[in-house]
């Protein structure tokens, strides 16, 4: 099997891992994956989680423990922001909207990272941070 890409949008926060945090907490609230009455924390700490995640996956931001720092290459299963210089390949001006990160995601000018892999970035409404852009690939 291969993993299946997916895109979401969370709300934006000026600490990405909070914005990221809160993205897992509205994500598991809408569904528990058959976990009921856990916590994030609760759910990476399960082996049945890990097995889950492992061989599907939710195709959200619940399929990564944690937020790695920009530059960190480490494989996953992580979701990391994109830097700068990456932004800026795909959005030049460095404040994408959320119409200029779906366009670079469907043109692929804005790659999906590798299998049991995320990424993120601030998108901008009216040149002000409006919301998180998470895509990523599941581990299966």
């Amino acid at each position: 099997m291969g993993g299946n890409a997916w895109s979401h949008t969370g709300p934006y926060q000026s600490d990405p891992v909070a914005a990221f945090r809160q993205a897992q907490e509205d994500e598991l609230a809408r569904d528990d994956h058959g976990f009921e009455g856990r916590s994030v924390e609760d759910l990476w700490n399960d082996p049945d989680w890990h097995e889950y995640i492992f061989t599907g996956g939710t195709g959200t931001v619940l399929d990564f423990p944690l937020m790695i720092e920009p530059t960190n290459t480490d494989d996953g299963p992580f979701i990391r922001p994109l830097t700068d210089a990456e932004v800026r390949a795909w959005a030049p001006h460095a404040r994408p909207t959320h119409g200029e990160w779906e366009a670079a995601l469907d043109s692929e000018r804005l790659p999906f990272p590798g299998r049991a892999q995320g990424n993120c970035t601030v998108l901008y409404r009216d040149g002000r941070p409006d919301q998180i852009g998470y895509w990523g690939v599941t581990a299966d």
